[in-house]
């Protein structure tokens, strides 16, 4: 398998890069050569996308794989031809090994089952149950890998979502970067033996976070 870019890839238009983009960035609808330009404007749909979900799903929602679907060319199909399709190429990142492609129908058919429809709705979780809740979904739709690109974002969305129907706000992941990248990363590595608990431990320090910049913003608005 040739290395190309970001991530190694093999096969059909999803392995295109944009002419002019020195193999940073993924063949596009919009002619965007520029990653640092695609980055914000991935940013910007990303953010339309949370809110236009915010008002239109409710606590009692319960997620299946054609709604992540949905999400996914929600935010990306105006600027990606593949857009809420599953991937159909097989990805790797640092020597780390996603589902193979031809798997991943059947694989998102067993995520629904067994995480979607048993985790949400999270109207009803609270404490270590939606911290458990949240990793166990984030973990499993992230080994998983279904779309070419996009997919930690989308996990990350999904999670907020979810933390909404259990009466938190949008969570704030500002927290995870430097070296808790790769504790992310590692986290979910963790999850192939069905280990969740990094991914919890990750989990409560975003929801901590979440509450006290939250309670910061409340707090300057009566000042």
């Amino acid at each position: 398998m040739k290395r190309v870019g970001r991530y190694a890839v093999s096969g059909m238009i999803e392995r295109q890069y944009e002419p002019g983009s020195r193999g940073k960035v993924p063949r596009n609808l919009i002619g965007i050569k520029s990653k640092r330009e695609m980055g914000k404007i991935e940013s910007r749909e990303l953010l339309r996308t949370l809110r236009t979900l915010i008002d239109t799903i409710d606590q009692s929602h319960r997620f299946k794989a054609a709604d992540l679907c949905a999400m996914h060319r929600e935010w990306l199909g105006n600027i990606y031809e593949w857009a809420g399709t599953y991937r159909k190429v097989n990805l790797a990142k640092e020597n780390f090994t996603f589902a193979a492609a031809h798997l991943i129908p059947r694989l998102m058919d067993e995520f629904e089952r067994h995480c979607l429809a048993v985790y949400t709705p999270c109207r009803t979780v609270s404490g270590n149950d939606l911290i458990h809740a949240l990793a166990a979904v984030h973990v499993e739709l992230l080994l998983i890998h279904p779309f070419r690109e996009g997919n930690g974002r989308l996990a990350r969305m999904l999670a907020s979502l979810m933390a909404l129907q259990a009466g938190l706000p949008p969570l704030d992941f500002g927290g995870v970067k430097g070296g808790k990248k790769q504790e992310y990363f590692t986290a979910v590595q963790s999850g192939l033996d069905r280990n969740y608990e990094p991914m919890e431990k990750i989990f409560g320090g975003v929801i901590e976070r979440t509450l006290r910049l939250r309670d910061q913003r409340f707090d300057s608005s009566e000042l």
